[in-house]
């Protein structure tokens, strides 16, 4: 029995609360909404916040330091303890659980989740890889995780990130930038299948969520044993949206008064306007020049990624007796 094992039965022992069930991800695959529709159920409590990152945060990150090439944590290591608290005030006749998009790409986080909880019940949530990769790519820039705006350098970038180069100062966790990795889908699946069994874990397609919320939150919900009856209220969250990372710049570095110019430039728009003229137009109209719509789809480079991930979506059809191929329209690249 590994220590985390024995630190959770410890845990259960004394009666604190263990999750029951994790949403593994992907990132921009609808895990958001699901979060926020399920939280809205008697019968379901979720952590706040959505992603506690626990089970993956000792993952090893490459990054260079000097002519060698180091391991470095991505976040800061949290007790047991301290994660279980998030799950304190569930409901005895509540299903507890969490939503942390990491999981699934993380090489560790499902062990570590089925030494915690062996009764573990994960959802996970597979999306067609190139439009994936790229809001992806559209949500780090907006996070400021990434500085590369152009996805195609950005995927470019992944060799040299890979021996710790080109890595944004602002990202604490580099292997995020690794957007081809994120698509391994087979072996992401089998390492949860490797320690749990086939009924513990249910993978959701992103299109059937995006056709009908309802019909998959309620599929959900059988899963979890709870009542698929309840009426459920259809979410909307984290749509893909576009970064002018010039226009955020400068709107970080005068909320900051990141320099003396900026600096005078903050006093002199408080000194001239109110706060509730602020709230109500500045920072409205700062928000929509720095994140709007997307920058236009490069058609071109979308067409090479879906040839290059084809065998991963033909090899993930025949893991999930699902025809992936068709769905996303790999069945028709020339």
């Amino acid at each position: 029995m590994s220590d985390l094992a024995e630190q959770a039965a410890a845990a259960r022992s004394s009666g604190r609360r263990i999750p029951d069930f994790f949403i593994v991800g992907h990132a921009k695959c609808g895990t958001t909404a699901l979060y926020e529709m399920l939280r809205r159920h008697p019968q379901v409590f979720m952590s706040e916040p959505k992603e506690p990152w626990f089970f993956a945060r000792d993952n090893p990150q490459p990054r260079s330091s000097g002519a060698r090439t180091v391991a470095v944590t991505g976040t800061q290591p949290v007790s047991l303890e301290k994660y279980l608290a998030l799950f304190e005030n569930a409901g005895p006749d509540q299903r507890a659980g969490e939503a942390s998009t990491s999981y699934i790409w993380s090489p560790i986080a499902a062990g570590r989740i089925a030494d915690v909880q062996p009764a573990a019940r994960v959802i996970a949530i597979l999306r067609e890889p190139a439009s994936f990769m790229r809001a992806v790519h559209l949500q780090l820039l907006k996070m400021r995780r990434e500085n590369e705006t152009d996805f195609r350098k950005a995927v470019e970038l992944e060799r040299p990130r890979l021996q710790g180069r080109h890595i944004p100062s602002s990202n604490p966790w580099p292997q995020t930038l690794i957007y081809s990795h994120r698509v391994r889908y087979v072996e992401q699946l089998r390492r949860y299948h490797a320690v749990l069994a086939p009924e513990q874990m249910l993978v959701l397609i992103y299109d059937d969520f995006r056709h009908d919320n309802e019909a998959t939150v309620r599929k959900v919900l059988r899963f979890l044993d709870v009542d698929d009856t309840h009426p459920i209220e259809t979410v909307h969250a984290n749509p893909t949206i576009g970064t002018s990372v010039g226009v955020d710049d400068f709107r970080r570095g005068l909320a900051a008064g990141s320099n003396p110019a900026l600096r005078v430039m903050k006093t002199a728009g408080k000194a001239i306007t109110t706060r509730g003229l602020r709230e109500r137009a500045y920072y409205p109209l700062m928000g929509r020049l720095a994140h709007g719509k997307p920058p236009p789809v490069d058609e071109g480079f979308m067409l090479e990624l879906r040839r290059r991930f084809k065998p991963e979506v033909a090899a993930a059809s025949e893991y999930l007796d699902r025809d992936l191929v068709s769905l996303w329209g790999y069945d028709r690249l020339d």
